[in-house]
């Protein structure tokens, strides 16, 4: 950790801004940019003022960048992205992707991802990462020379790895039904806290009713005026602060949609995993069958029944010079089978212990920052709730005095 790049460089994203322009296929859409940030740490250290370099970037930039690190680290719970739309929203708050208050959480959430990515062992010292940050010409190109969409597994193939693979491993089919959970949780939380977001406002908003009222009870009234006009005054206060407590609301709201979004990282790492069981499988079993084929061709023997079987049973049977010269294929076959039989085995060794390590790293994480979050969240009611009963007991004392 102490070579991670977030430890040698500031990283921030700093603005965002909405623009105009014209798309691949020549269409004019609007989108927002992103203003990345870097500055170097070591020469602050020394005294030196480091310039800040600079460069924008739109969102599916950042997709880019991730499905890049996706492909290239499957062994890596690698950070998710923001949502580009906003998701469980109370109904008060916009859910358009271009609603100032959206993009300035979206914006936060970038450079939160650039931050994790920076401060990870392995991520951090990607070139393609480092390139992201500091070139703003030219990057595209550069990361799609990588060639990683060809190493990209499709839907189909993972979906059938999961059907058909015989041996799972029990960790990692453990660790697939956690995401799920963990997911599920997570957006019923979202949901409840949303719902209690709506009746936070309400109950906000109908203390600025109060204010009005008392306001206009002041008016008419000449003894009491004064009384009425003071807690009138306490009950609008409380109501305006309704704005900033949701909006801190919403911070902690996107803290924990973070980790609903991880549990589909997690289940990535799973999938990755089932798809070279999948495969180590289907060689094991290439290599049974053409050893078989090999022995029955030695022997003269069939033990289960072929097309090729059949053929020669009908049209006579091969030559021995025929028969001599297709085992010395098979066993060649059987040689490369082999060595890449050995090899799947040791990278599925290789993925299992580099993966485990990360997600164990992962899990450390998780329960920190959820921990963190939570009691943040829940010292921000108890202080939404001093504040209510401090409101009304400043009103008890308005009261009093009239």
């Amino acid at each position: 950790m102490e070579d991670c790049l977030a430890k040698k460089m500031e990283i921030t994203v700093s603005e965002a801004e909405k623009r105009t322009g014209r798309n691949a296929v020549n269409i004019q859409e609007t989108y927002t940019a992103y203003l990345i940030e870097t500055r170097a740490v070591e020469s602050q250290s020394e005294g030196q003022c480091a310039p800040v370099d600079s460069l924008w970037r739109r969102y599916s930039e950042f997709e880019l960048l991730r499905n890049y690190l996706s492909v290239t680290y499957p062994h890596i719970v690698v950070p998710p992205l923001p949502e580009k739309r906003a998701d469980f929203v109370w109904h008060k708050l916009s859910a358009d992707n271009m609603d100032p208050d959206f993009v300035e959480r979206r914006r936060i959430g970038l450079e939160n991802f650039l931050l994790r990515v920076a401060s990870h062992p392995v991520l951090c010292q990607d070139k393609i990462f480092y390139s992201f940050l500091t070139q703003e010409g030219g990057w595209k190109e550069m990361v799609n020379e990588t060639g990683f969409q060809l190493k990209a597994d499709s839907r189909l193939k993972a979906l059938n790895a999961t059907f058909r693979v015989k041996n799972p491993d029990k960790r990692f089919t453990e660790l697939k039904h956690y995401s799920d959970e963990l997911q599920s949780v997570i957006s019923h939380l979202l949901r409840v806290r949303a719902r209690v977001a709506d009746r936070l406002y309400g109950v906000y908003k109908v203390h600025g009713n109060y204010g009005r009222v008392f306001s206009e009870w002041s008016a008419i009234e000449k003894e009491m005026g004064d009384g009425l006009q003071s807690a009138g005054h306490h009950m609008d206060v409380y109501a305006a602060s309704i704005d900033d407590i949701l909006e801190e609301e919403e911070h902690y709201a996107d803290q924990l949609k973070e980790y609903l979004f991880y549990a589909e990282a997690l289940r990535a790492v799973c999938r990755k995993h089932e798809l070279m069981q999948y495969d180590l499988e289907m060689a094991a079993q290439d290599l049974t069958a053409k050893k078989q084929q090999c022995e029955e061709l030695a022997t003269g023997t069939v033990r289960t029944f072929s097309l090729k079987g059949m053929t020669s049973k009908l049209f006579g049977q091969e030559t021995p010079e025929q028969r001599e010269a297709k085992i010395k294929v098979l066993e060649e076959q059987i040689q490369e089978g082999e060595q890449q039989l050995k090899s799947k085995n040791l990278e599925g060794r290789d993925f299992v212990k580099s993966a485990w390590a990360d997600i164990e790293r992962f899990k450390e994480q998780k329960n920190h920052d959820l921990k963190e979050a939570l009691i943040s969240y829940a010292v921000m009611q108890i202080s939404m709730c001093k504040k209510g009963i401090q409101v009304w007991t400043n009103a008890k004392e308005c009261f009093s005095k009239m």
